[in-house]
């Protein structure tokens, strides 16, 4: 990027109040900025008379002096460095593809020049200015990229962290020493582990890459930030064709004839990739001879999937059938779930945490629970589940449990008085 500009040093245009004659004398000179359709006027801190002022070079004139004995030398020195000091931040903006607006390029000379220290009434404006730009930052990218709840809730937990990590936080103070106490913080005083933390910090830059895209910020430090944390390979639970096959053949009792629709459904997505919202939205005119055609609702990304021998049977089967808005299919949400209450258990052992204190902790599987096993007391907690759905967690803890696990919902979170974590099964994970 090339910025192109225009730097002037004048004399200042006065007039005298009384008769209105120009004043000619001890007048200030001053450092005009012309960029980018704008203009801005800094004061240099010198005065001169016009006499020795030299219009053509815009510097005082040799051996003159002004009234308070500085020298031409002297003055024009100064007028040097600032010319200098304006052109390489102008080089500092265009290395980092940003065009800076008035107020950016004057806090930049200004703390070139160590002018306008802030006070306790600056530094909490630019507090207020780092969260009111988080503000911002969320309202604008929530609607360009049509944010969902839960990211609005992530987002939400982010900025919440950061004013309980430090309440004077600035864009400028997060170098990276900041950040590193940051995440310690995260680590020591929130518990978190690592993976959480790791999304904690993308969430951070992301919005500072979008500060430094709109030029709220100078302060690169971040993106070279990348602190080492380990994680274990996050295991990735799916169903095995012999589990497919077992719920395709599973024959459903005939008063129960519209669990076979759900189930059709859920075996598409299987057979297809697709999402439940993207089926749920799915109509023929974009089902293809051989191929769907569809831009999908959580990414809205257009793809084009290939039809297998399974997924156009069950397309077919359908085919005579006509459901409001031409959608392919109607389904019902979260039914697959009933389904699996008395043939899908899994076999394999699927951990259920339970949380003695602060730093002990001990597990069981879904089948001990089911069998009524485990006696170990636990404290009351209260706990947001942002992995799994109320829905999910309180099926498990109903139909696996014999009805020995306490639980009210709350809101958008659940007070448990003996399960602490539940991982569900596989086949109610992957609906």
């Amino acid at each position: 990027m090339n910025i192109k500009r225009n730097i002037v040093f004048a004399l200042e245009k006065r007039k005298k109040k009384k008769d209105g004659v120009s004043v000619v004398e001890n007048v200030p000179i001053r450092m005009r900025v012309i960029y980018h359709n704008k203009r801005i006027e800094f004061t240099t801190g010198h005065r001169i008379d016009v006499s020795k002022w030299d219009e053509s070079k815009q510097r005082v004139k040799n051996g003159c002096t002004n009234k308070i004995k500085q020298s031409a030398a002297e003055i024009n020195s100064d007028l040097l460095k600032y010319y200098s000091d304006i052109q390489d931040i102008f080089k500092e903006f265009e290395v980092n593809d940003i065009i800076p607006n008035p107020e950016q390029l004057k806090a930049a000379f200004n703390n070139r020049q160590n002018k306008d220290l802030p006070n306790s009434l600056d530094l909490e404006s630019q507090i207020l200015s780092l969260m009111d730009k988080f503000d911002e930052f969320v309202r604008e990218c929530g609607i360009h990229n049509n944010w969902t709840e839960a990211t609005y809730e992530k987002l939400a937990a982010t900025k919440k962290h950061l004013a309980a990590f430090d309440k004077n936080l600035s864009f400028e103070a997060l170098d990276e020493g900041k950040l590193t106490q940051y995440v310690h913080y995260l680590r020591d005083k929130k518990g978190f582990r690592n993976s959480t933390i790791g999304k904690q910090i993308g969430f951070l830059k992301w919005f500072l890459r979008w500060s430094k895209k709109k030029g709220y910020t100078s302060n690169f430090a971040f993106e070279l930030f990348k602190p080492k944390l380990k994680t274990t390979q996050k295991k990735v639970i799916f169903l095995t064709w012999a589990e497919l096959t077992k719920l395709r053949e599973y024959k459903i009792p005939e008063t129960k004839k519209y669990m076979e629709r759900v189930r059709d459904v859920f075996l598409f997505q299987c057979f297809t990739g697709l999402r439940y919202s993207d089926v749920f939205n799915l109509r023929r005119s974009d089902v293809k001879e051989n191929h769907i055609e569809i831009t999908t609702v959580k990414t809205a990304d257009s793809l084009i999937i290939e039809l297998n021998n399974h997924s156009k049977a069950i397309l077919d089967k359908y085919k005579e059938v006509h459901f409001e808005y031409d959608k392919v299919a109607l389904v019902q949400k979260n039914n697959p779930k009933k389904i699996n209450k008395k043939h899908l258990l899994p076999k394999e052992k699927v951990e259920v945490e339970f949380k003695i204190n602060e730093k002990e902790k001990v597990s069981f599987t879904i089948n001990s629970i089911v069998k009524n096993k485990f006696t170990t007391p636990v404290q009351p907690k209260k706990i947001h589940f942002k992995s799994y759905s109320f829905d999910k967690v309180s099926y498990i803890l109903l139909n696996y449990s014999q009805k020995n696990i306490g639980f009210v919902k709350k809101g958008k979170s659940i007070e448990i008085t003996s399960v602490f974590k539940v991982r569900p099964p596989p086949f109610i994970q992957n609906i």
